[in-house]
């Protein structure tokens, strides 16, 4: 027994107790929890800002504002080229999932080839236009896909509710809204307008979540209002695009002055296009007329041309009544004499004037309103060169108008020290020197106004700009008498308005070609005013090579003005001159009772 409890003595251990490991492992945990909250005070209070700052960059950006375009319209306010809010496609490739299930969604809504997108992706990991100012219904599609790295910005898109009828004076802009034709280039500085910019967040797919703050106010474009009347703006191209037409012609023009301002109030051109088309449009537009091959892929850039002020012609026999007003004010010539045209034929050095008729002897009116070739020559040689070329440059020829239309022509107008006696009599009759419609319809402005010039304007005017005195008033209003005689005794007839006094010339060119002139091609023209008696509006009508049968200006020009005009006065409510005369009459018989 004392054996046995011996052994359990023995047997018995002592377990030590380590306290020191305990107080390390407690400490080591009092640490760790030390610097968690630490690491958490530092990392919300003392770094919120810093944390903050790398948090929104990566998720704050500056996201530009797009602002609208300056709005064009007619004198009235018609608007004739505004901007509408167009949304594009815009892609970031290196944040979507490019597999070929994604792309061939994408590629069924753009309505493109699947093989041409992922090219299109793989051109620009970072940034890439997939499809610019799309139409509303693909705009919402596109956003049903919901495809990350894919959204929609706002652009701003250029429309032209007038269409090809004001398409040659407004002009128009390209995708990005900068001018490049017309008065949309004239005037692209002061439409233009300047984006804004805010801080946004975006998520992930690059969708804006909040707006952050605003950091520049958009500003819109300016407003520009434009001298056309968009009324006599349809009539002038409705009835010129018929003539083009009726005759078979390459071409037209006609421009409408405002006499009493100098403000352009209608300037057309045929053939003429659309501004609202895109090029594919109009390629397969022309297509279809038979206007280009299937093979051809550029555009007709001829129908761009405003050609009322960029295209030259010699302006035939509209120009003798400068001629005959010229030599009057030189005092080498009388109203009332007579130049002897007999033979119909003038020899001028070695060349040969000719008339269509032997017209005998006859007085000055009858040259113009019978268009004599030799009595405006006999009239021309009477000048010193120099008298003739000064009258003709203090009428604008030679130089650009004040209109300030991009790309306008300034004419040809040869220095008189270069004139033979033969060049200064064919001059008499509009060869030799060329001018644009624009310069034609001004230089006959002097008439209306009694014999001064006012600059053109493209621009609405409050009021008009200083004139320049060319001619006596008496010396303009025998001339405008004369010019009446062209409408009702002459070659123009058919320029004719009911109820109202018309004065105006027709002309009829030859064409020049390599080594001289066509037989068989020809300018028509015609310019008139009217009301004679008191002028409120100047006409010029160009159409080239008519090609129907008929080819005076009398008959392809002169139908142009009068029908443009009878809608005119109807619009200016302009009484008729018999009405005006007698109420003239009765209120003068009125004041001496």
């Amino acid at each position: 027994m004392a054996k046995v409890k011996k052994r359990a003595r023995k047997e018995k251990r002592v377990i030590p107790t380590y306290h020191g490991r305990r107080h390390f492992l407690f400490g080591l945990m009092l640490v760790g929890f030390s610097l968690l909250i630490w690491r958490s005070f530092e990392r919300q209070i003392l770094e919120t800002d810093f944390l903050q700052d790398q948090g929104e960059a990566r998720f704050l950006r500056e996201k530009v504002i797009p602002a609208y375009r300056g709005v064009i319209t007619d004198r009235h306010g018609e608007i004739l080229a505004v901007s509408a809010p167009m949304s594009s496609v815009i892609a970031t490739p290196k944040d979507m999932s490019v597999d070929d299930k994604t792309i061939g969604r994408l590629a069924k809504v753009l309505k493109v080839k699947p093989d041409a997108l992922q090219r299109r992706l793989a051109q620009n990991r970072h940034y890439a236009y997939l499809k610019r100012q799309v139409k509303p219904d693909m705009a919402a599609r596109i956003e049903a896909l919901d495809i990350e790295g894919v959204r929609l910005e706002t652009e701003y898109r250029r429309f032209y509710p007038s269409g090809e009828v004001t398409a040659h004076i407004v002009g128009w802009t390209d995708i990005d809204e900068v001018g490049k034709e017309g008065m949309e280039l004239a005037y692209n500085e002061w439409l233009s307008p300047v984006a804004g910019l805010k801080r946004v967040i975006k998520d992930g797919r690059g969708h804006v979540i909040k707006n952050v703050e605003s950091i520049k106010i958009p500003e819109p474009g300016q407003h520009l209002a434009l001298s056309i009347d968009l009324r006599f703006q349809f009539l002038a191209y409705r009835e010129l695009k018929a003539a083009v037409e009726r005759h078979q012609a390459c071409s037209g023009s006609a421009v409408i002055l405002d006499v009493q301002t100098g403000e352009v109030l209608a300037m057309v051109n045929r053939p003429s296009y659309n501004p609202n088309a895109s090029r594919r449009q109009v390629l397969a537009r022309d297509r279809r007329a038979g206007c280009i091959g299937k093979s051809r892929s550029k555009l007709d850039f001829s129908k761009l041309r405003n050609r009322a002020v960029v295209d030259l012609f010699e302006p035939g026999s509209t120009i003798k009544p400068f001629v005959v007003a010229a030599a009057i004010e030189a005092g080498v010539l009388k109203a009332n004499e007579e130049i002897d045209v007999s033979g119909a034929r003038l020899l001028v050095g070695r060349h040969l004037v000719r008339d269509s008729h032997d017209y005998g002897l006859i007085d000055v009116s009858t040259v113009i309103s019978k268009s004599s070739n030799v009595g405006a020559s006999k009239i021309a040689l009477r000048m010193e060169g120099e008298q003739l070329w000064q009258f003709f440059v203090d009428l604008g020829f030679g130089e650009r108008s004040e209109s300030l239309f991009p790309g306008e022509a300034a004419g040809q107008l040869p220095h008189f020290t270069n004139w033979s006696k033969f060049e200064q009599a064919a001059i008499a009759y509009g060869y030799g020197l060329s001018v644009t419609t624009l310069q034609l319809a001004q230089a006959y402005s002097i008439f209306a106004t009694d014999g001064v010039r006012r600059p053109i304007s493209l621009i609405r005017l409050d009021e008009a700009s200083e004139s320049i005195r060319v001619i006596q008033p008496e010396t303009a209003r025998l001339v405008r008498a004369m010019l009446e005689r062209v409408v009702t005794d002459g070659t123009a007839p058919q320029a004719a308005v009911a109820g109202y006094r018309v004065a105006g010339k027709t002309g009829t060119a030859k064409k020049s070609v390599s080594g001289g002139y066509a037989d068989d091609r020809y300018i028509a023209a015609f310019v008139g005013m009217i009301p004679a008696s008191a002028p409120r509006l100047v006409m010029a009508v160009m159409v080239d090579e008519p090609s129907a049968g008929e080819f005076y200006g009398g008959q392809v020009a002169a139908p142009v003005f009068s029908k443009v005009m009878s809608g005119a006065m109807r619009l200016l409510n302009e009484a008729p001159d018999q009405i005006r005369a007698s109420g003239t009459r009765m209120a003068a018989t009125g004041g001496q009772h």
